[in-house]
């Protein structure tokens, strides 16, 4: 079955854009050393997360797995949600959505991996990479041209934006 296309309204009603980090934010490599973990982000996400940051949605960053690396980033991008080491991503949305009094189709959740799925499903718009694994591009209903870690989440980001009709820099 073929997933519904994304309407522009739907992508306007957005007000909280959260999303996985390991291949979503980054191309999903990470690199350990003697000094400890590296990790690779886009300046196109980054860019793109502070344009919608500025037309003050929400954003939200929820990882399995701790990581200094994420923090930090975080840290630099100003994003005022980061959920690290919660497996349940699905739960993790939902109370953050509740806690911002938003519905989950005024969500886009983007994703890549099996634990994402439940989110994806949950969300009034769940995103997938090109790389994502069978369940989580099943269950998306729309996938982006760019993978994870190249401009995938300001893909979406510009996506949200046109549908709300907010100007180019």
């Amino acid at each position: 079955m073929k997933p519904r296309p994304v309407t522009r309204s739907q992508w306007a009603a957005i007000r909280l854009l959260a999303m996985d980090v390991d291949g979503v934010l980054t191309d999903g490599t990470v690199g350990i050393g003697p000094g400890g973990e590296v990790k690779f982000f886009s300046v196109l996400d980054g860019m793109g997360l502070a344009r919608v940051l500025k037309a003050e949605l929400a954003v939200a960053w929820i990882s399995g797995r701790p990581s200094q690396a994420t923090s930090i980033r975080a840290r630099e991008l100003k994003i005022p949600h980061v959920i690290q080491g919660r497996v349940d991503k699905k739960e993790a949305l939902s109370e953050l959505v509740a806690r911002l009094g938003l519905a989950a189709d005024q969500c886009a959740y983007i994703g890549d991996d099996e634990i994402d799925e439940p989110a994806l499903r949950w969300a009034g718009i769940g995103v997938a990479v090109p790389g994502a694994t069978a369940g989580p591009l099943r269950a998306a209903r729309y996938v982006t041209s760019r993978p994870g870690g190249r401009g995938a989440v300001r893909e979406v980001c510009d996506r949200i934006l046109a549908a709300r009709g907010a100007a180019r820099p």
